[in-house]
């Protein structure tokens, strides 16, 4: 059965598919014009200019990839999710090092590309369930820079990295050695690690106070946010 698609539609895909074939060179009006089947001015009316339709098949990549590569739900563990999380970014983008660099390598002031901002969307939702467990040493939105920030570099390292030359643990290594500062991994860890508890008790409140049914009001509920941040981010020193 065949389906009618849209102009939109076949633009995107033309243009998605020009993008990882030849990079964004590769990406002009009239060779999206020919392989979508449309006029030039089409274009235009559906984008506003080129970066627009950049970013339309960025995101179209990305959501691709995301489910050619989902295998269900979570798995209950959201430590070995992130895992899974992080492994799927930098999977992306050596496999499509064109798209990842127009989602992070041509950042543009005030404007965002849907891709980044539904990657950045999934990152923190996936270090919430670790707070919201009791596992995360810090605030969530420190954890989620820090992974944000190491698995960009780690995925650009390997992208300008010839494949021959790449070490295929690099990834994991790095991905592990950022863990091991943010969570806590093991029922045995949680239970031995007294110095970081209260923090992570903080953080699991902190990230449970927005849909926690209290009597607080409006003034109390953002007086103890600001305690619980205040708390998650204050330097610790070993004992």
């Amino acid at each position: 059965m065949i389906t009618e698609t849209s102009p939109r539609d076949r633009i995107v895909r033309a243009a998605a598919a020009l993008l990882a074939e030849g990079g964004r060179e590769a990406v002009s009006t009239r060779a999206v014009s020919r392989a979508a089947g449309v006029q030039a001015p089409t274009i235009y009316r559906q984008f506003g200019d080129m970066r627009g339709l950049l970013d339309a098949a960025a995101s179209y990549g990305f959501a691709a990839y995301l489910h050619a590569q989902a295998a269900g739900d979570l798995a209950g563990d959201p430590v070995d999710d992130l895992r899974r999380g992080w492994d799927l970014h930098v999977g992306f983008g050596v496999a499509n090092p064109a798209f990842h660099a127009l989602m992070y390598g041509d950042p543009r002031p005030g404007a965002t590309p849907t891709a980044t901002r539904v990657a950045a969307d999934i990152l923190r939702q996936l270090v919430h369930r670790v707070a919201e467990a009791g596992r995360l040493r810090t605030g969530v939105d420190e954890a989620t820079e820090m992974l944000h920030a190491t698995g960009c570099g780690v995925t650009l390292t390997l992208i300008r990295t010839p494949p021959p030359q790449r070490d295929p643990a690099l990834s994991t290594r790095t991905r592990e050695a950022v863990l091991a500062a943010l969570v806590t991994d093991s029922a045995a860890a949680r239970a031995t690690s007294r110095t970081d508890r209260p923090i992570r008790h903080a953080v699991a409140l902190r990230a449970a106070l927005d849909t926690l049914a209290t009597d607080l009001t409006v003034a109390e509920r953002t007086l103890l946010a600001e305690w619980l941040d205040r708390i998650t981010r204050t330097p610790r020193t070993p004992h």
